[in-house]
């Protein structure tokens, strides 16, 4: 029994790879029947022979009754008398004939060599055999012969045209025989109650916000009358917004494993084709198989790929076919005709671009923000992916969380798999701690790189460089917290410093500028240390840059331009042809981006003149090792201030700080207590 199964399955792939059935098949085959029936005699048509054997052993006897030339083929075809057939029996056989000569004639047929030499051959069996030699001259039409003769070439075409449209359905939406015909049908796939599909609200972790407002509307679906008895509508659509990689097309896959409706599910670029009027045939096709069905749920992935604002094509109408669509969407998602038990879930990551048409309450009645995970979320989404993964005890996904600030779930994702292949090529049998470390590097900064040629004075520039990032990140209050730094190369970069930015929401002056002056501390070092400077601080001073002006024209921080902002979220500007300021201004906002960097660059430079030889035996330190950590700058430096706005948000932390405080603040006030007895005490 255990081996059969194996034999079945077999089988099974080879019926699976016998190429299937289709009409195009019987239409051939009954062409090619044809053809041959045509070119078959049956073996009742006249016997070929030679025009040596004709002149030999027919011509000379005088057996003709007829000859029948015919021109047009270079043939002639003998006719010989009933009663003298018995004469060439041997001639039948010689041509391997199943069955006797027809009665009627034609007997024989061969070919001429010219019809001159044919009448001559003619006339001198005519003298010899004082007799005259029926003959006639004819031409023949082959119908069927000149009708494939002409017709081939357009046979040729017609196949070959209906074979790419064949191609193109099977690539694209409508499959069957009538492809052709199809292709302004919906490509969507239906997932209905039957459907295997294994994801659900339990496996999407975080984004507790996002899976409430989905899980109302699954809600709904199961349970309408729970919302129309107080008069409630079914909501029409919601729009997931977000940052690549954060879960949007994950929460449509749970909601189409959570809801027991029909579930359609296609990507915005479905909708585009290369002719006119498909794009709008196809949303119409979507919609009615969707009211068929309804009700049910519509997800349009990456919608921005037809929702994109009218009227921003650069070409100024080249692009009709794109609009044409959309306006074809807002129609049927609000239009005249109205679509109840249809609900639209689409998903993008560009909602500054989408039409506003299409973002109006009534087609898009919410727009849930799925954004990056915070610490809670990211440890939460790290338990998911670690599952599958054998770990070492050392492995916490809490401090895992901690390390990976900014990551989205896809990157936390990467981070998992990554780790167990670094752990594999080592020849590991569980995952470590330290994998995880290294996948995470390797995902932030790139592949690591240690046989690459550096010279000596190369690799001293890069030593000082990255320890003038770390000294001034350390001594500096509201710079990010360093973890480590390396000489090591990696990616394009030929070293690196690591920081864990504070998760924080808003961001103040103070901030901005010291993490400004941390980026320009190598290039700093490098101008105290060696006298001269590099391009080694290309990425450093392209930050800086963008970080000054975001300062002087996004936020509003500069003292000259004043609480202004010239920053556009919306990104609807559709009149603005230019800077939303004048020429003057513009100056001033450039003389302020320099002064701003300057005043950080000189800071940056007495930072580190002051801290000269801790900075220098840093560097060094650097040079030996290779990689340091932030243990070798608390020996250096001492402790590191830490900036009072820093909130931990790990409840367990936030308890025992809060926790020290009460005992502080009791602490004090006992002190308080007794100064003021002791004062009370003097005064008497």
């Amino acid at each position: 029994m255990i081996n059969d199964k194996p034999n079945n399955q077999g089988n099974d792939k080879e019926k699976s790879k016998m190429p299937k059935f289709n009409m195009y098949w019987a239409y051939g085959l009954i062409a090619l029947a044809l053809i041959l029936v045509s070119k078959m005699d049956f073996g009742q048509g006249p016997h070929k022979i030679s025009y040596s054997e004709f002149k030999e052993e027919i011509l000379e006897n005088g057996d003709i009754d007829n000859i029948v030339v015919i021109r047009n083929e270079g043939v002639a075809e003998v006719t010989i008398f009933e009663n003298k057939l018995d004469n060439y029996k041997e001639l039948f056989k010689e041509n391997l004939t199943n069955s006797g000569p027809p009665a009627s004639g034609p007997h024989f047929v061969f070919s001429i060599p010219s019809i001159d030499m044919f009448e001559e051959a003619r006339m001198k069996a005519e003298e010899g055999l004082k007799q005259n030699i029926p003959i006639e001259y004819e031409t023949r039409t082959d119908f069927f012969g000149d009708f494939l003769t002409f017709m081939w070439p357009l046979l040729l075409l017609v196949a070959l045209w209906v074979f790419i449209f064949r191609r193109m359905g099977a690539q694209g939406g409508g499959g069957g025989a009538g492809n052709i015909f199809n292709v302004g049908k919906s490509r969507a796939k239906v997932f209905d109650k039957e459907a295997d599909i294994n994801v659900n609200f339990k496996d999407v972790a975080g984004l507790v916000e996002a899976k409430q407002e989905l899980e109302e509307i699954v809600e709904f679906l199961k349970r309408p009358e729970k919302y129309t008895e107080l008069g409630g509508k079914i909501p029409k659509g919601a729009l997931l917004v977000g940052p690549p990689g954060t879960g949007k097309t994950l929460l449509a896959k749970a909601v189409a494993g959570e809801a027991n409706v029909p579930f359609f599910s296609m990507s915005g670029s479905d909708f585009v084709e290369m002719f006119v009027g498909v794009g709008a045939s196809r949303v119409r096709d979507l919609f009615k198989k969707a009211k068929e069905k309804s009700p049910c749920i519509v997800f349009i992935d990456e919608i921005d790929a037809i929702g994109r604002a009218r009227g921003k094509s650069p070409n100024m109408g080249a692009n009709d076919e794109r609009e044409n669509t959309l306006n074809q969407l807002l129609t049927e998602m609000d239009g005249f005709g109205t679509n109840s038990g249809v609900i639209i879930l689409a998903a993008t990551n560009r909602a500054d671009i989408l039409d506003r048409a299409l973002m109006r309450a009534g087609r898009f009645d919410r727009q849930i923000h799925v954004e990056l995970p915070d610490l809670k979320e990211r440890k939460a989404i790290f338990e998911v992916h670690l599952r599958p993964l054998r770990l070492s005890d050392d492995v916490e996904s809490k401090f895992l969380a901690k390390q990976t600030p900014g990551f989205s779930g896809a990157d936390i994702a990467n981070v998992c798999n990554e780790a167990a292949l670094i752990a594999a090529r080592n020849n590991k049998k569980i995952v470590e701690k330290e994998d995880f470390l290294s996948a995470v590097d390797r995902i932030v900064g790139g592949l690591e790189k240690k046989n690459k040629i550096i010279s000596k004075d190369e690799r001293k520039a890069v030593a000082y460089h990255e320890a003038g990032h770390a000294t001034i990140s350390w001594l500096l209050e509201h710079a990010h917290p360093l973890v480590k730094v390396t000489i090591v190369p990696r990616g394009k970069a030929l070293g690196a410093a690591w920081y864990l930015p504070e998760e924080r929401q808003l961001t103040t002056t103070e901030q901005i500028l010291d993490e400004m002056c941390s980026t320009l501390g190598g290039r700093a070092a490098e101008e105290i240390m060696f006298g001269k400077i590099s391009t080694g601080a290309l990425n450093d001073l392209e930050k800086v840059t963008k970080q000054a002006y975001a300062i002087v024209t996004y936020y509003g921080m500069s003292e000259k331009i004043g609480h202004k902002s010239y920053f556009d979220s919306s990104g609807q500007s559709e009149y603005s042809f230019g800077k939303p300021y004048s020429e003057k201004t513009a100056e001033i906002i450039d003389e302020e981006v320099s002064r701003i960097i300057d005043e950080q660059y000189k800071r940056a430079r007495k930072i580190l003149t002051e801290n000269h030889e801790k900075h220098s035996a840093l560097a060094e330190k650097l040079l030996d090792k290779e990689v340091i950590f932030s243990e070798d700058l608390e020996k250096l430096f001492g402790k590191r201030k830490i900036s009072a706005h820093v909130i931990e948000e790990d409840d367990d932390e936030v308890e025992e700080v809060k926790a020290e405080e009460v005992a502080d603040n009791k602490a004090e006030a006992s002190v308080d207590s007794e100064k003021d007895t002791s004062d009370k005490k003097q005064e008497d």
